[in-house]
């Protein structure tokens, strides 16, 4: 299999350009599909204290072969962790949970706009352990245009990810470009679609799509690698997930092919404008607010 591409962030730091999520990976299950996706050639691993499985993640890498210095973990504070002195406590908990001194990249898992404030006093925190030493690159998830413009007027230290939901039927152009402008990566989560959606009258899935079906076919590839490799051309880092080692390793295959520019154009005329996740304007601590465990 050939090497994994690697994009550069805004500070110089490196990534790999696919990285193995563990969103709605029960604990239990996590430190297998770890296992599995470091065995595989994963080097990037993507958590979030709201998952519930930072310390099955630290576990495995851990129990791996490799060197600490050989695997990118990524991990986002939660809301309920906003705030200056929260926010240095919430690294805190996600070092010891993950067993390590220093994060590779801390993000904010979401806007609060109800409390925008205290999501920014929450970002001048990771500005201060980004001075510190302790996490090597900062930034956001489900910043939209408006919140990132409001972040970028105020902050010292421009993000250097933003991590939304993106993919064929939700592309968030606005945003991406947004982020293009000002040198912020975007981390496409839900690469994949992984969500059905409603279209042309008929309940459909990105993975059942005839277009990129008959793109994988040319390529012989599956949708999902062919997914995969639109983001990974389109300059994205991409956070597939998966439990099922064959999956996992199916999708980090995706470096010995190219897809012309036809096929990533028919790719992005599937756009639907309808987002599969929670709208971000909607987060408030009221309805997505939970205490962050110490342990």
């Amino acid at each position: 299999m050939p090497g994994i591409s690697t994009l550069t962030l805004n500070n110089g730091v490196t990534l790999p350009a696919i990285g193995l999520g563990v969103f709605q990976t029960p604990p239990e299950e996590t430190r297998a599909a770890v296992t599995a996706a470091l065995e595989a050639g994963y080097r990037h691993i993507d958590t979030a204290a709201a998952y519930g499985n930072e310390r099955q993640v630290g576990e495995a890498i851990a129990a791996s072969d490799l060197n600490r210095s050989e695997v990118f973990v990524e991990t986002k504070i939660w809301i309920s962790d906003y705030g200056y002195d929260q926010t240095l406590h919430g690294f805190e908990k996600s070092a010891r949970k993950l067993g390590v001194d220093e994060i590779d990249l801390l993000i904010l898992h979401q806007a609060l706009p109800t409390k925008f404030d205290a999501t920014l006093e929450a970002y001048r925190a990771l500005e201060t352990l980004l001075a510190d030493g302790k996490v090597r690159a900062i930034g956001v998830s489900n910043f939209m245009v408006g919140h990132l413009t409001r972040l970028l007027e105020v902050a010292s230290v421009v993000p250097a990810v933003n991590q939304i939901e993106v993919h064929p039927y939700f592309q968030q152009r606005q945003v991406q470009d947004l982020g293009a402008e000002h040198g912020i990566l975007t981390q496409a989560w839900s690469p994949i679609g992984g969500i059905t959606f409603y279209r042309d009258g008929e309940h459909t899935s990105t993975l059942s799509d005839p277009v990129i079906g008959e793109i994988a076919a040319a390529h012989g590839k599956s949708p999902a690698q062919v997914m995969l490799r639109w983001g990974i051309q389109q300059g994205r880092s991409v956070i597939p997930k998966s439990t099922k080692p064959a999956r996992i390793a199916e999708n980090l295959d995706v470096f010995d092919f190219n897809l012309t520019e036809d096929q990533l154009a028919a790719i992005d005329a599937l756009e639907t404008g309808r987002r599969g996740g929670p709208e971000p304007d909607d987060i408030t601590l009221e309805s997505f607010g939970r205490p962050i465990p110490e342990e």
